[in-house]
């Protein structure tokens, strides 16, 4: 069986070969950063130092053909030919963030949007999910298919888990959410998932933080604010969200409040892309990551916690790095990405 070293750190443990090296990693206690894991988010992204892999199918704009020129590969769909020694940036042991399977009832929903929905679930009451503020859970469908949503709340406030639901028509498990498809998901239900998952939380650092969100990518920025208030986390915050409309904005008023509560600390650029005449929108418009680049033309000493749609993520890595000097390793993101039945 394959023998992986993870650097740095030197940490050593066994892959088959019909598994990818996160998977093997993840199930040896180490921690490295991931989102998707399938390709799309690139933040499993590092370099192979020794050694071969094969890798599946992923996004050519995720993991470039220069890149894979330069040693550089998705541990998510990596799998080894042999010995490998790969690099991968903030590697930790998983210490007490413990990976479960549990079930849990949907308490409440809550339609904030025409394809939004806020739903708390309850876990038993002799259970409690270890996580960090901005990872996801897998809800397990009964076909053994999965369907991941990110947490929306922060650990310190776990009676219940929140997520953000956006509705995508003929979705296997949203079109049941909406009430559309059979049978539908509603209130009491039992549901059963697994977590917590990813590599998208707060890293240690003294640096001022860009959190850019699209849509609903704003449920795991919104568990990071709440952690960041709740431990008293004196960093500089600028957060930006982008909706098409400003209805996409769905709880743009939660985020003023934060705002207004902590001007010093905390401040809010709400980007909305394709204002109609009767939004009355006055705010910012266009594309949310190119305000981000208005307002910081160097973000050599930022860090930048991205999540939402594909395109804003990966554009606003390649932009920001190439165009306003942010180091690669303070690109954190998580990719919303979508599956064929969603």
């Amino acid at each position: 069986m394959p023998q992986i070293t993870l650097e740095p750190g030197g940490h050593v443990f066994t892959c088959e070969t019909d598994v990818t090296i996160l998977t093997a990693a993840l199930r040896a206690g180490l921690l490295i950063p991931y989102g998707c894991k399938n390709g799309a988010c690139g933040s499993c992204k590092g370099r192979v130092l020794a050694g071969e892999v094969e890798l599946g199918p992923h996004q050519a704009t995720t993991l470039t053909a220069i890149e894979r020129t330069q040693g550089k590969a998705l541990f998510c769909v990596a799998r080894p030919l042999g010995d490998v020694t790969i690099e991968a940036r903030d590697v930790r042991k998983q210490g007490d963030v413990v990976l479960k399977t549990l079930p849990c009832r949907v308490e409440r929903t809550a339609r904030v949007a025409d394809d939004v929905m806020i739903v708390h679930i309850k876990l038993p009451a002799s259970e409690r999910l270890q996580y960090r503020a901005g990872q996801y859970l897998e809800f397990l469908l009964k076909d053994g298919q999965r369907r991941s949503f990110s947490i929306a709340n922060a650990p310190h406030d776990d009676a219940l888990l929140e997520l953000h639901i956006r509705h995508l028509p003929g979705g296997l498990f949203t079109d049941r959410l909406f009430g559309v498809g059979q049978p539908a998901i509603k209130e009491r239900d039992i549901l059963r998932f697994e977590g917590a998952h990813g590599g998208f939380y707060l890293r240690d650092s003294d640096k001022p933080i860009i959190l850019l969100a699209s849509g609903t990518g704003f449920a795991p920025i919104k568990a990071i604010i709440e952690h960041m208030r709740h431990t008293g986390d004196p960093r500089a915050v600028t957060f930006y969200w982008g909706g098409r409309r400003p209805r996409d904005l769905y709880l743009d008023a939660l985020v003023r409040q934060w705002a207004s509560s902590e001007p010093a600390r905390f401040r809010y650029v709400p980007v909305v892309s394709d204002a109609l005449p009767e939004d009355g929108w006055t705010g910012r418009t266009g594309f949310v990551h190119r305000a981000v680049m208005e307002d910081f033309a160097d973000l050599s000493q930022h860090q930048v916690y991205a999540c939402g749609a594909p395109i804003v993520v990966d554009s606003a890595q390649r932009d920001f790095t190439t165009q306003c000097a942010l180091p690669e390793s303070e690109f954190f993101a998580d990719s919303f990405t979508v599956a064929a039945a969603i």
